[in-house]
């Protein structure tokens, strides 16, 4: 299966007032995330440093299509909290994820 690399932004209805973790969602969104990297469609994932909420995930899809339909049923993505900022197909080269 091909990598991707997707950046994942703060949505509208992200609380600047609150932490990642008091942002409303947050447990069904980590369930929903756990769940994905036991599937090993996540392969990893975590907040970047920025002024902004954004993540990075390394993801293990067959395509494009089946990887937004996946995310889409994010409960934060659902509610606004996130959104899809970039997508790009990843050539590893160098080093092993598996």
């Amino acid at each position: 299966m091909p990598y991707f690399v997707v950046i994942e932004e703060q949505g509208s209805a992200w609380d600047d007032k609150r932490s990642m973790q008091d942002q409303t969602g947050w447990d069904e969104h980590a369930v929903f995330m756990d769940a994905l990297t036991d599937e090993h469609f996540v392969i990893l994932g975590g907040p970047l440093k920025y002024s902004r909420h954004r993540a990075m995930l390394i993801l293990d899809a067959p395509n494009e299509m089946m990887l937004r339909k996946r995310l889409a049923e994010d409960p934060w993505m659902r509610t606004g909290v996130l959104r899809t900022l970039e997508i790009y197909p990843w050539e590893v080269l160098l080093g092993k994820l598996t």
